[in-house]
């Protein structure tokens, strides 16, 4: 096992052909040797993806948490055929995969294994500055790191961000919330960019998150795939020679959702494993002792995937005095310092009936603060927004992880809301058993009808529920709330191939809609309001947010990180070098105050919005006083003169009501 920690883990690709009379495919093995009747299993001619087991040759785990033989017990059937020695592109196929930015992970290992790296590292300088530079020093040129050097930790913990965390009605939902939303982690992060200065450097980038990951990054060279470093040691996870493909500070490895189980114990479905398309080092032991505990493989997948690394934390006294029993403190030391793009958190224990219920949770951390509160509540709103449209009008936004990874590099790049494209899912709503999603077969449920735009996808009512030949469980207007029971079964594009389920789509697009098969994110949360009959009070105030991320997702306005690179870019004092100077910082600062303060517009950053004044004669001046009240007679009088009030109240919006 030593052995093999020191290997990276190389993902295949395998055909399913067992090779013999009568057999369609296998079933699943939730462990060597223990099968699963599910009845997604793959069938002959199916694709799977997946990494041999270290310690038990001639078994794959796959990414979807599953396990499958090669060959039979006695090795004469052959069950899996190679199809590809890997299925990941080195560092320069993904480099065209993601973008131009110089946020990758991977790095140069030989000099000569790139001939063209000179000219490589004068466009990454020249792109940094902006001027251009050339080196007749050839020496001199391989000393020079085009980057902007960070020697602690707080250049990248130290930005600030817009994290949200939503309650789930119950587990399931928590868990498709999590895929759902790391699909939109890198998009709502270009458009809500603002880090284009570091260490007083005007960058190339626009986003922190690259930074963060580099700042948190404590993998060992033997865990980053290098040579040498310090031996093996056995108190550090995977003794410090477990291949980490990312840093503790990344976008997530793996999605998490599989569905339900029926009351056989049988999974009713899996995501397809083309989706869990990138490495997921685990814990095995971690693993083993979850599944063996009844864990569902995806969720096993993702929790030993967590202790893959050391926790960076521990407090005095809370060690050994914590009692695992009926305390989850060593748990959340190692969950909350993996900082992934989204977080699915479990319920902290409950130790009294008076403390609060908190259930099951997923945090989306992908996007960065605004300059004004505006800003900040229209992308809040947002984003809860489209929480309830998939959950309300059932929709996927499933796409393989690796694309999801292409889009996390993607919108580091500069005004990438603008400039860029990103991989994005084509067809939202569920497919039918035998479409693809892309040729004649379908036509998207928001396609043209009688010469008119659909806008409205189907939300069935009570009244409809009679029509549709469900269980008496299923007609229950309340098991229509969270995941719907078709997702459950069937949690992706149920039939066909899903290589043309998403393509490159414009920030625009993704927002506004894309031809008669895509309606667009912001007329979905319009259809959503209405099918609430949302109020119009309400309604005008959600207008407003939803005009404004319009206008910023098609260019009429300002990401804050353009609007700071040309607030520099045109400072008196700017050389075009990339220096940042005191003052160019001063009167930046000043700037971002007053525009958040609402003391200076900014109308190619906010358009037409105003941001009322912040003032401080506004504030509450009257303290909370927390003394307590020790005479129940004066809370008796109290609650009277409140009672004498809403009395006189209430009167007065009747006699108005009947006027």
């Amino acid at each position: 096992l030593e052995a093999w920690l020191q290997k990276p883990v190389t993902l295949q690709k395998w055909l399913v052909d067992v090779e013999c009379d009568g057999c369609k495919g296998l079933f699943y093995r939730s462990a060597p040797g223990v099968i699963v009747p599910d009845a997604d299993w793959p069938r002959n001619g199916d694709v799977v993806v997946g990494s041999a087991i270290p310690d038990v040759p001639g078994w794959i785990r796959l990414q979807n948490g599953y396990y499958l033989p090669m060959n039979s017990d006695d090795g004469k059937v052959k069950f899996l055929h190679k199809v590809s020695s890997e299925t990941h592109a080195n560092n320069q196929q993904k480099k065209a995969l993601g973008s131009e930015t110089p946020m990758y992970r991977g790095s140069v290992g030989n000099i000569n294994d790139v001939p063209d790296l000179k000219s490589a590292l004068e466009t990454a300088v020249s792109s940094l500055s902006d001027e251009h530079q050339t080196f007749n020093d050839e020496a001199k040129m391989f000393n020079l790191r085009p980057a902007i050097h960070m020697d602690a930790m707080a250049f990248g913990m130290g930005c600030c961000c817009l994290q949200i965390t939503f309650q789930a009605t119950d587990v399931d939902e928590s868990r498709f919330l999590y895929d759902q939303l790391a699909v939109l982690a890198p998009i709502m992060m270009a458009l809500t960019a603002s880090t284009p200065v570091l260490k007083g450097r005007l960058a190339d980038t626009d986003c922190r998150w690259g930074i963060i990951s580099e700042c948190v990054d404590d993998r060992r060279p033997a865990e980053r795939g290098r040579k040498g470093g310090p031996d093996p040691d056995p108190e550090v996870a995977g003794k410090g020679y477990r291949r980490l493909y990312k840093s503790r500070y990344d976008s997530i490895s793996t999605y998490i959702y599989q569905g339900v189980s029926s009351e056989d114990g049988q999974m009713n479905n899996r995501i397809l494993n083309m989706y869990n398309d990138i490495p997921v080092p685990i814990d095995e032991d971690k693993y083993r002792q979850l599944r063996e505990a009844g864990i569902d493989p995806l969720l096993s997948q993702h929790i030993a995937h967590i202790f893959v690394r050391d926790p960076l934390v521990i407090f005095d006294g809370a060690v050994e005095e914590v009692d695992d029993d009926t305390q989850t403190e060593h748990f959340e030391s190692i969950q909350s310092t993996n900082w992934q793009s989204v977080r699915w958190k479990p319920p902290p224990p409950r130790t009294g009936p008076n403390d609060p219920h908190i259930g099951w949770r997923t945090e989306f951390r992908s996007m960065e603060i605004q300059l004004t509160d505006f800003e900040n509540a229209a992308f809040t709103t947002f984003i809860t927004l489209i929480t309830r449209v998939i959950l309300t009008f059932d929709l996927n936004l499933y796409i393989p992880l690796s694309r999801v990874d292409a889009n996390m590099q993607r919108a580091h790049g500069r005004n990438a809301a603008v400039n860029g494209k990103f991989f994005f899912r084509r067809h939202m709503a569920p497919l039918e058993k035998g479409d693809d999603g892309f040729d004649e077969q379908y036509t998207s449920m928001f396609s043209t009808v009688n010469g008119k735009k659909s806008t409205l996808p189907t939300v069935f009512s009570g009244d409809d529920l009679s029509a549709l030949n469900l269980t008496s469980t299923d007609s229950d207007v309340s098991s229509w709330e969270g995941v719907s029971e078709k997702r459950r079964v069937a949690p992706n594009a149920s039939g066909g191939t899903e290589e043309n389920s998403y393509e490159e789509m414009t920030m625009a697009e993704i927002m506004t809609g894309k031809g008669d098969y895509f309606p667009g994110l912001i007329p979905l949360v319009y259809a959503y309001l209405d099918h609430i009959q949302c109020d119009s009070v309400t309604m005008d105030r959600m207008t407003t947010y939803l005009d404004f991320i319009e206008k910023r997702a098609t260019g009429q306005l300002q990401t804050p990180a353009t609007w700071v690179r040309n607030f520099i870019r045109n400072h008196e004092e700017y050389n075009f070098d990339s220096v940042v100077t005191d003052s160019i910082a001063y009167d930046l600062m000043v700037a971002c105050k007053e525009i958040g303060e609402g003391k200076r517009g900014a109308p190619e950053l906010l358009g037409d919005v105003v941001i009322k004044p912040i003032l401080a004669s506004d504030a509450y001046q009257t303290k909370l006083d927390s003394t307590r009240v020790v005479s129940n007679d004066h809370i008796r009088s109290l609650l009277q003169r409140y009672a004498t009030r809403k009395t006189k109240f209430d009167e007065t919006i009747a006699v108005e009501f009947q006027m």
